[in-house]
């Protein structure tokens, strides 16, 4: 194992006394070739492309002698620090930090950044790191080959954001870009970039005390609707069991069909997810909208009858049906999402929507759900409800 292994963020700015020292001393030098190239690197010292954090590794692991690895920006933030402490590599390491990237962007950009959400865009996460673009009013995408800003304003479509792309930070050839989401795939793009994703409800919004995102003004979830400024109707009880079993999360995208007032679409994108609330009525999207602005929270609304309008919205991972039967649950399972709810007012009904769901390859439950709501002042009977609620889960 190496003797020594230092860990040095490179920003573009001249290394620190620490960080020359280091590599002074190198006897293997890991990195980029733009890292590589650096003058202060030891013209007597081995040197290895950082293609492969694990191979490089491995060569580290085996090296007799002080080894650095360099690499752009803060090592330790979604860098290459993670990967070289890994158990199965067993290094520890002296980490030399610079300015992150990320950091660099948002002073490039002259925005504070203790109220953004920051996510890594590989081709397998890029539908989720989109997700978190259409939730969230302030986005970073650390990006890599094949999920850069085109794919990202691809898969935005229909939602307006400004995106400031900075290119190759820190180097000569440095460029700082800002266009709107529509524009962004129009134009060839050099890696490495980060992309600030930046618009929707809160863009403007001063930071909390937490970082990424401040807790919710009001307390609790699946309120009464009237809190949410939902539809009177909706009630609160079914919408608290849908919730838990769908469980929407962060880089999620939920679908709810027949949203009404919009308060299970707003209590979704309270927990972080991205949501499309879709109604055949105008005028349900529009209270959906409202109610969305009132809780401070980002979602889409798209007029339309289901199951028609579903075929060209984007993946969901998870669905609430409002309504529109076997031939909208039928539909929903053709897309796959890991999820579906829905409920029924008769028996009849609910064996429909099950043997659908089953049909579709999804493992079904079933409850009936009865709730009476009480006048605590006197404990009469204020109103009831009997309703049958149905989960799907993917097989």
């Amino acid at each position: 194992m190496a003797d020594r292994v230092t860990v040095i963020g490179w920003d573009g700015s001249p290394l620190t006394a620490a960080a020359r020292s280091a590599l002074a001393a190198a006897t293997l030098v890991a990195g980029a070739a733009h890292h590589l190239a650096l003058p202060e690197v030891p013209a007597r010292a081995e040197r290895v492309r950082l293609g492969s954090v694990d191979l490089a590794a491995r060569r580290i692991a085996g090296h007799r002698g002080t080894a650095v690895v360099l690499a752009d920006g803060d090592p330790g933030f979604f860098g290459v620090v993670r990967a070289l402490r890994a158990p199965e590599h067993g290094l520890e390491v002296e980490v030399v930090p610079a300015v992150s990237s990320v950091a660099a962007a948002f002073a490039r950009a002259g925005m504070p950044w203790d109220d953004a959400r920051i996510v890594v865009a590989h081709q397998r996460t890029l539908r989720r790191a989109v997700n978190v673009c259409r939730a969230h009013p302030k986005v970073a995408v650390l990006t890599s080959p094949g999920a850069g800003p085109a794919e990202l304003a691809l898969l935005l479509d229909g939602i307006h954001r400004t995106f400031v792309i900075c290119e190759e930070l820190g180097t000569a050839r440095e460029q700082v870009t800002v266009v709107t989401s529509d524009k962004a795939a129009d134009h060839a793009w050099r890696d490495p970039n980060v992309v600030l994703v930046i618009g929707g409800i809160g863009a403007g919004t001063t930071g909390g005390w937490l970082m990424g995102h401040d807790t919710p003004a009001t307390r609790g979830w699946a309120l009464p609707a009237d809190d949410t400024g939902g539809h009177a109707g909706q009630d609160a009880t079914l919408r608290a069991a849908q919730l838990a079993r769908l469980g929407p999360r962060e880089g999620d995208l939920v679908w709810d069909i027949g949203c009404a007032g919009g308060a299970f679409s707003v209590d979704a994108a309270r927990f972080g997810a991205a949501v499309i609330a879709v109604d055949a009525d105008p005028d349900a999207c529009a209270r959906t909208e409202a109610a969305a602005r009132a809780a401070g929270v980002q979602l889409q609304t798209v007029p339309g009858c289901a199951p028609h309008v579903l075929e060209r919205l984007p993946e969901p991972d998870v669905v609430r049906i409002g309504g529109g039967g076997v031939p909208v649950v039928t539909a929903c399972s053709d897309r796959r999402p890991e999820r579906i709810v829905a409920h029924a007012a008769t028996r009849d009904e609910a064996e429909a929507i099950g043997a659908a769901l089953t049909d579709g390859g999804y493992q079904v439950e079933c409850a009936l759900l009865q709730t009476v709501g009480l006048d605590p002042a006197d404990w009469t009977e204020r109103d009831r409800s009997v309703v049958f609620l149905l989960s799907g889960r993917r097989a």
